[in-house]
């Protein structure tokens, strides 16, 4: 973070100063987790209140690796009595929000920095590493670490930023209306990309409806001197553009929406366009494209072979290079970013091969519908085009309320018709997943059903052979990346110790 004393961050945060703490104390970093303080200097503790613990019982904790003041809620003291250097707050992530606020002030007010919002119920992350990776080669760029898009997250992310920071990158999510309008006021995006919208969090949202709401809060944040990229195969997204005055350029891999996205250009509902032309997938499942950015449908196209696995992720893609675009990078210069660049955060279709031929994907940090189903047939194409055979090993999808049983009994249906050879469902939660399979004809030795990630490793264990092809996926609380962690390495550590010690890197 940029260099704030303790009096500056009290009156960005509306916060009082303890008398233990010395107003002129140089605060460089934040953190709300105390494990983090050690091996950092000026580092500013935040006690927040947590589902699970409250920050204010770590204090002594970070104190004592070295934090160098606390934000917290209530007045605290060391066990021999004397008070904690503390700036004292109503609520601590509200004073986050505050501070990283005041924080995007200053280092616009002294670098030319532009900030880049990205909002969809699935595929941000993907989309936020690859934008990242585009920019860094222009200049001094700030891009969330992991999956940072809250009202915790944003802050943390904005407390990575320099002076000299020319680009900001910011991952929104949600799962209530209002959530991306409190993120927009913080960090007041510059472009916005809204990515799809989907069943995700749709039991906290109540409804599908308000999912669109909230994810258009982005582009109703930006006015005439911004852009809003939005995705014209998604007609939710679409709709959008009747919501901003900022000039918005369509985005799309689908080539029936071309001649309609030519007529919104010659009509001036649309300022440019960021489109994958003449879209496949290669042996390996990876996006091949034309990629075509500019202020309309004839603009020159430059070849594409994107690093990441599935159809879908041409999506992110292209969005990703749309807001590039619109940042002013050029389109050489982002094509040869994106050339082969693949995943760069944990569980988004990381591939393994083991040393027993098996592939494992683990897409399991997050999942919704429409996620499940674009990884499934990624599954399914992989099998189709090498020949082997293919595992979908799936757990529960959380947070889609009334449509819990529904929607995974018809994500179990759709492991069924893509003709994906095995399925084993974990955890309680997705058993629904694991009844719409058999009831759509996957019976006998087809379908399996584990309890517990345990349960599911010993079957695997025993049921895998050299060759196959295994999908995992859930939603991140459903905690199937741990399993799909233990299965990769699998086999890894006799490889490892029968290389010769003089070929190891």
């Amino acid at each position: 973070m940029i260099a704030l004393t303790a009096s500056q961050i009290a009156a960005a945060v509306g916060g009082t100063l303890s008398e233990s703490l010395d107003p002129e104390t140089v605060l460089t970093a934040v953190t709300p987790d105390s494990r983090e303080v050690a091996g950092q200097d000026g580092v500013l503790y935040v006690a927040k209140p947590g589902e699970h613990a409250d920050g204010h019982d770590y204090i002594d904790a970070a104190l004592s690796a070295g934090a160098s003041a606390v934000l917290a809620e209530r007045a605290t003291t060391a066990p021999d009595g004397s008070a904690h250097p503390s700036i004292l707050v109503e609520d601590a992530v509200m004073a986050m929000g505050a501070l990283a606020r005041d924080v995007v002030a200053r280092v616009r007010a002294h670098s030319e920095t532009t900030v880049i919002g990205i909002t969809g119920s699935a595929g941000k992350t993907t989309t936020k590493d690859l934008l990242a990776a585009i920019l860094a080669e222009q200049g001094p760029t700030v891009a969330p670490q992991g999956s940072f898009n809250g009202e915790v997250g944003v802050p943390l992310t904005v407390f990575r930023a320099s002076l000299d920071t020319r680009y900001l990158v910011v991952e929104m999510g949600a799962d209530h209306v209002g959530n991306i309008a409190y993120l927009c006021d913080i960090v007041k995006p510059d472009i916005g990309v809204v990515l799809m919208v989907g069943t995700a969090h749709a039991g906290s949202f109540g409804g599908v409806a308000n999912i669109a709401k909230t994810k258009g809060e982005l582009v109703e944040a930006i006015g005439p001197e911004g852009v809003v990229l939005l995705n014209r195969d998604d007609s939710q997204v679409a709709a959008m553009a009747e919501r901003t005055t900022a000039p918005v350029v369509w985005f799309s891999t689908d080539e029936d929406t071309v001649p309609l996205i030519a007529e919104d250009v010659a009509g001036g509902r649309a300022a440019g366009v960021a489109l994958a032309r003449n879209l496949t997938t290669d042996v390996e499942g990876r996006p091949v494209f034309d990629l075509q950015l500019g202020a309309d449908t004839e603009a020159p196209t430059v070849p594409v072979t994107s690093g990441l696995i599935g159809v879908h992720h041409a999506h992110n893609v292209v969005a990703a290079a749309g807001a590039a675009a619109a940042a002013g990078v050029r389109p050489a210069d982002i094509a040869g970013v994106l050339d082969g660049l693949g995943p760069t955060s944990r569980f988004r279709m990381e591939r393994t091969e083991r040393p027993d031929g098996v592939t494992v994907i683990n897409d399991a940090y997050n999942a919704n519908p429409e996620s499940m189903r674009a990884a499934l047939k990624t599954l399914a194409q992989l099998g189709r085009a090498t020949g082997r055979r293919t595992w979908a090993v799936l757990g529960e999808m959380l947070e889609l309320g009334d449509e819990h049983i529904r929607e995974h009994t018809l994500v179990g249906e759709t492991v069924v018709r893509l003709n994906i050879a095995q399925l084993l469902v974990v955890g309680a939660g997705a058993r629904p997943l694991y009844i719409g399979a058999l009831n759509e004809g996957s019976w006998g030795e087809e379908a399996h059903f584990a309890a517990d990630l345990d349960e599911a490793f010993d079957l695997l264990s025993k049921l895998l052979a050299p060759g196959d092809i295994v999908l995992v996926k859930s939603s991140n609380g459903s905690r199937l990346a741990q399993l799909g962690e233990r299965l990769a390495a699998v086999g890894a550590e006799d490889s490892a110790s029968s290389t010769p010690k003089e070929e190891r890197p």
